[in-house]
């Protein structure tokens, strides 16, 4: 009867929860908000809840998306507040909107990212920024299932930057130290096979040597349609805020 979309969060130690883990929270939830979820069928039913595109574990989020199914119609924000109230802090929900339009995940096509070095001078990540977007090729490694593979990281990054100023207030919830870091702003593009930034950390080891002495805290801060004319991130949910009811 009607298809609601949220927006939720992956905060502070909640970074480390698996999909695994928050599809259990999640779940948990809807029963105690007393959502009236729609269910699949055959013999082992389940919330027809579909996730789209999931933050690898351990790293942050503020723009993950999901959609739900329902046998009766709700509010979307007052669904929201009931979600939220019913999860654990560092998993909330932040925005719901009724799905008008089809095609959440193809929406998504790229995302922002946050990359805070702890332990990392500003001034040597510039340098190695600088050389990685000056390659024209940046191939890296990853260990998959059927051995080590090897690709080239360079055409997915759209952009790559670091930045000057004070820590952002997601670094900051992230992982808060009063040692200076360098904090990169990465946004990539979602292509096959999938750049994550990770492979941008080695892609940067691998031009420029820069090689953090602590894991990198990562965040993801947006995630939507990659604007070619701008170089920026569209918000998915908002086809269907305009689609909607004047």
């Amino acid at each position: 009867m009607q298809r609601v979309r949220l927006r939720y969060t992956k905060r502070g130690r909640l970074r480390f929860t698996s999909h695994r883990d928050f599809q259990r929270a999640f779940e948990r939830a809807l029963r105690r908000a007393e959502v009236p979820m729609a269910y699949s069928a055959g013999f082992t039913p389940h919330p027809k809840v579909s996730y789209a595109n999931a933050a690898p574990t351990g790293t942050g989020s503020e723009a993950e998306y999901l959609e739900i199914a329902l046998t009766e119609r709700r509010d979307p924000e007052k669904l929201r507040l009931l979600l939220d109230e019913s999860l654990p802090a560092g998993l909330d929900i932040v925005d719901a909107v009724e799905a008008r339009t089809s095609g959440l995940a193809d929406r998504l096509t790229a995302s922002v990212w946050e990359l805070r070095l702890n332990g990392v001078a500003p001034a040597d990540a510039a340098r190695a920024v600088a050389a990685f977007n000056a390659a024209e090729a940046v191939e890296v490694q990853r260990l998959t299932k059927n051995g080590v593979r090897t690709f080239d990281a360079r055409p997915a990054v759209a952009s790559l930057e670091s930045l000057d100023g004070p820590q952002t207030q997601s670094s900051q919830a992230d992982r808060p130290t009063d040692q200076p870091c360098a904090i990169l702003r990465l946004v990539v593009r979602h292509v096959t096979p999938a750049v994550r930034p990770d492979d941008v950390l080695s892609g940067l080891r691998a031009v420029a040597d820069l090689a953090p002495p602590v894991p990198a805290a990562v965040t993801r801060l947006a995630q939507g349609l990659f604007d070619e004319e701008t170089g920026t991130v569209t918000d998915p949910l908002a086809p269907d805020r305009e689609a909607g009811p004047a």
